[in-house]
């Protein structure tokens, strides 16, 4: 199977879409001519000419607009935003225009738009360019939100929510964009609202998605090293939310820890503790950790930059609480 980039796969994924449909294409900044700001539009202006690769200028809230009109007049719009914290700008567009406009056209309407980019921190951005925003979006009824870890889920996903005929949050993460993997050459969808267990374990479930995947997957390791077995769950969707997955897990392990790289109050890792502690009750033998970012933004200092994000530390901690080791 050929391992490729995450962002070859997001490159594969559109421009196997849009080979397919015509309707498709891109807007956003610098996704054209420079090939994306992070190269994941890479050779599709040269192969489909700029009425379908469009370059935009810097306003959000403009371009966002013109893809939700387009995906209204029957085209299929993929919206990509530079990063997720220039989003804030078209929040307006996103909830009270693509989120609603099916509903309140009584289906006259029909939204088949995609809006994707990096969300959440790298590195040295400080606090305006380092924020998880998933809650905001996963919040509002009529979007789906979903979030890939590796590139067999980012292209799988995508390829699905390009042909979703509804509005389709991707969150990507930066730091995943040269992460390489296994990608198969043959075509694939991955559908929106299941989840996936990247490792199968009984004595304590670990749900999480999207760049934090992979410190959780660290942190099972050391746990198995002291013969805990933990299963690990990448929700890849958080609307809609697996329940099913996320509750079969945690009838098998009784024990939960929920980690979100995003701030705690109000977090999409928050709902999935609820969640947790309300549909498994009877089953639970300790209560639902959480691990999550530190409730401040996000420091400049390196250093001060890492201690404020989960880590393999923090999730070893919260799995003995759930296990009665500390």
């Amino acid at each position: 199977m050929p391992q490729i980039t995450y962002r070859e796969a997001l490159n594969q994924a559109i421009d196997e879409e849009m080979a397919r449909d015509e309707r498709v294409f891109l807007i956003g900044e610098e996704v054209a001519l420079y090939n994306g700001a992070y190269k994941v539009s890479r050779g599709l202006c040269d192969k489909y000419g700029e009425r379908r690769v469009i370059d935009t200028p810097i306003s959000e809230g403009g371009f966002t607009g013109i893809g939700i009109g387009a995906a209204m007049a029957g085209l299929r719009p993929i919206v990509e935003w530079m990063t997720f914290n220039f989003s804030i700008q078209a929040l307006d567009q996103v909830i009270n225009n693509a989120a609603k406009m099916r509903y309140m056209s009584g289906g006259q309407f029909h939204l088949p738009i995609v809006f994707r980019g990096p969300n959440g921190p790298a590195e040295w951005l400080s606090a305006q360019h380092s924020q998880t925003l998933a809650a905001i979006y996963a919040h509002v009824p009529g979007l789906k939100v979903i979030s890939a870890a590796t590139p067999y889920d980012a292209k799988g996903l995508l390829k699905s929510a390009i042909r979703d005929d509804n509005p389709v949050v991707m969150m990507e993460a930066e730091l995943l964009y040269g992460m390489k993997g296994d990608v198969p050459g043959d075509e694939y969808l991955i559908p929106i609202g299941r989840a996936d267990i990247k490792r199968p374990g009984g004595d304590v479930t670990l749900i999480t998605f999207g760049k934090v995947l992979h410190i959780v997957l660290k942190a099972a390791e050391a746990l198995a090293e002291d013969a805990i077995e933990a299963e690990v769950i990448d929700l890849r969707s958080l609307r809609p939310l697996d329940e099913d997955a996320v509750i079969q897990s945690v009838s098998k392990t009784s024990r939960c820890v929920v980690i979100d790289e995003s701030w705690p109050v109000a977090s999409a890792g928050s709902y999935v503790a609820h969640l947790v502690s309300t549909k498994c009750f009877d089953l639970l033998d300790a209560q639902v950790e959480l691990v999550a970012a530190e409730d401040v933004p996000m420091p400049y200092n390196h250093q001060l930059e890492l201690a404020a994000q989960p880590s393999v530390e923090k999730i070893l901690a919260a799995v003995e609480k759930v296990m009665y080791l500390d």
